[in-house]
């Protein structure tokens, strides 16, 4: 795993965007300190903008699903999978995560 920040850095409610082994991954922190990770690349708008995302959750099937709303075209991505909410032949590959002594690793 590579360590990528303190967790301190990231803004609850808010990603960033980290270099990892060449990739562009958008790292989000939840307010209670849940961290996520997938691809920083939207699909829909070939842009790398993921990072910038609003995060929201909704109801699916009686479950809470946390995403992360694009910036562009606000297609919503579940946080802990990737799968797109609004086009079900879409994702975003997700990475593992930990935090360890305060600091993030992927």
């Amino acid at each position: 795993m590579n360590e990528i920040c303190k967790l301190d850095d990231i803004i609850p409610e808010t990603g960033v965007c980290a270099l990892v082994n060449g990739e562009q991954v958008a790292i989000f922190r939840t307010q209670n300190d849940d961290v996520f990770a997938m691809d920083n690349f939207d699909p829909f708008s070939k842009a790398n903008v993921i990072s910038r995302g609003l995060l929201g959750s909704c109801d699916i099937d009686g479950q809470k699903v946390r995403y992360v709303a694009s910036p562009m075209y606000k297609q919503r991505f579940d946080l802990a999978t990737g799968k797109c909410l609004d086009d079900e032949r879409v994702s975003l590959r997700s990475y593992p995560v930990s935090v360890t002594n305060g600091v993030v690793m992927i």
